[in-house]
């Protein structure tokens, strides 16, 4: 039922937004959604179930939003600037992508442990949930690996891509700093754009 299974996902994260999650009852988060209690069991297999598709779902997004700004310009500079002003943009605008990122998961969240646990339904998106949730530090590598793929061409000699791979993970780090202290005029693009400016000059070659 992947419609239903989308508006609970939806119903949660509304329900996320107005209160604690301690206090977010599974009742609720199946009326929102116009469907049964059974039908939400019957998809997640439990509260904790529910929790970790809906961080499952929101890291997704994340990592779907980094792809689609490592592809919106030619410069490599500018590319590596997108993907950082996205993170702090979905970190900002998502609690759940903000914990995701730094590790900080308040009270009123969920607190999902990050290695996999067992599957009680069938469903491959839930079991996909219910398997090992990235870290902070994961995250970040799958980031920086989007944009070596991104900005490589096929055949580059390992050294331009280890380079590469340095620059992309300062512009993420740069990113997670200053989704805990924001930066001043310009934004955190501003910033990655002036410390990638100041490094050794590298022309990658952008996949088209």
């Amino acid at each position: 039922m992947p419609l239903a299974r989308e508006s609970l996902l939806d119903a949660a994260f509304t329900a996320l937004a107005r209160r604690p999650w301690s206090a977010v009852r599974m009742v609720d988060v199946a009326a929102v959604a116009g469907v049964s209690r059974q039908t939400l069991y019957n998809e997640f297999g439990s509260k904790e179930g529910l929790a970790r598709a809906l961080v499952r779902r929101e890291i997704d997004s994340y990592l779907l939003g980094a792809e689609r700004a490592l592809r919106g310009h030619p410069e490599p500079r500018e590319r590596l600037a997108a993907v950082a002003e996205w993170t702090v943009t979905a970190a900002r605008s998502n609690p759940l992508i903000r914990a995701a990122l730094t590790g900080l998961w308040s009270e009123r969240l969920p607190t999902p442990v990050l290695t996999a646990v067992p599957s009680s339904v069938a469903i491959p998106a839930q079991r996909r949930a219910d398997g090992p949730l990235p870290s902070p530090a994961d995250l970040l590598t799958l980031v920086r690996d989007q944009a070596v793929g991104a900005l490589m061409a096929p055949g580059t000699p390992r050294s331009h891509a280890t380079d590469l791979a340095r620059r992309a993970e300062l512009a993420l780090r740069l990113a997670l700093s200053s989704i805990l202290a924001p930066v001043g005029a310009g934004g955190v693009a501003a910033l990655v754009r002036e410390t990638l400016a100041a490094l050794p000059n590298l022309t990658a070659s952008p996949r088209a």
